[in-house]
């Protein structure tokens, strides 16, 4: 619950820069000269910026917190048991180790979005963020498409390259 209060409290605080900065943007359109309506248009690109990150932001999350609650009424959820440093974090091997069996999972088990879920989960413990995300995006594709009937091709890799 504290991550979704604070994702809340980020995206207000977005959602009002946008609005200050989006005020501004319009105040320097209004002064009619060259050089402050080229200010102007430079700094209303800055809250459609945010207003799409935000937005792209949010519909992922929803999506992923989706496929978590359907993964959890079905108990396939990945368990928590890694061992952790003093710190709170993951150990590196522990999480390393994980990651294998999740990612020959995914191999194996290419078209369902249950692996690819898993093994975003396994790159997230393994500190690769990247690839944690492209392999839930790639795991919304595959339900979306499991939904729809016909499963999706694109997407993420189960690769452990650099």
């Amino acid at each position: 619950m504290g991550a979704r209060l604070g994702y809340a409290v980020m995206a207000i605080l977005l959602v009002v820069y946008t609005v200050f900065i989006g005020h501004r943007g319009v105040f320097l359109l209004q002064q009619g000269t060259p050089v402050t309506i080229g200010l102007g248009a430079a700094v209303l690109v800055l809250p459609g910026l945010a207003l799409w990150f935000l937005w792209h932001s949010t519909r992922f999350a929803r999506r992923a917190g989706r496929l978590a609650r359907q993964l959890e009424a079905e108990g396939g959820l990945p368990v928590d048991d890694l061992p952790r440093t003093p710190s709170g974090r993951i150990e590196k091997a522990a999480a390393d180790a994980a990651f294998e069996r999740y990612r020959a999972e995914a191999e194996a088990n290419p078209g369902e979005w249950r692996a690819w879920f898993r093994l975003a989960v396994a790159y997230h413990d393994a500190r690769d963020t990247p690839r944690a995300r492209r392999a839930m995006q790639h795991a919304i594709a595959l339900h979306a498409g499991e939904g729809s009937g016909a499963a999706s091709t694109g997407g993420g890799t189960a690769s452990t390259d650099g």
